[in-house]
């Protein structure tokens, strides 16, 4: 059984910066590809950024694109996403995703992804 554990949320201040985590256990991490999507209250979970199973592909939403680095540490069967200059609309639960399709396509829709955390709540304050 695959399990994704999210961690590092908190409230900030904006302009300020968090580094969220995803744990994974249960399934070879370096096959598949990882992703982080975000939901605020009463919008859809949107895409925010994903990485590829060797790392060496990365992919962002335009909102976040600059601020936001997504990357992983295989030793660890961790990745990471670092929040920098973060601004009142970037509140929202953030989710780790796991791809297990070994395709080398970067995928931004939900449907795209086999496994899921529970979630981190970030909360910026103007």
């Amino acid at each position: 059984q695959v399990q994704l554990v999210e961690s590092g949320g908190g409230l900030v201040q904006a302009g300020g910066s968090l580094r969220l985590s995803c744990a994974t256990s249960g399934r070879t991490f370096t096959s598949y590809s990882m992703g982080w999507f975000r939901q605020a209250p009463g919008k859809e979970r949107v895409f925010v950024a994903a990485i590829s199973w060797s790392g060496g592909s990365t992919y962002y939403a335009d909102s976040v694109k600059g601020r936001f680095t997504i990357s992983r540490d295989d030793a660890k069967n961790t990745v990471y996403l670092q929040m920098n200059s973060l601004k009142p609309e970037d509140t929202a639960v953030y989710y780790c995703a796991a791809d297990f399709s070994s395709s080398m396509f970067l995928k931004t829709w939900l449907s795209a992804y086999d496994y899921w955390g529970q979630g981190t709540q970030v909360t910026v304050s103007s």
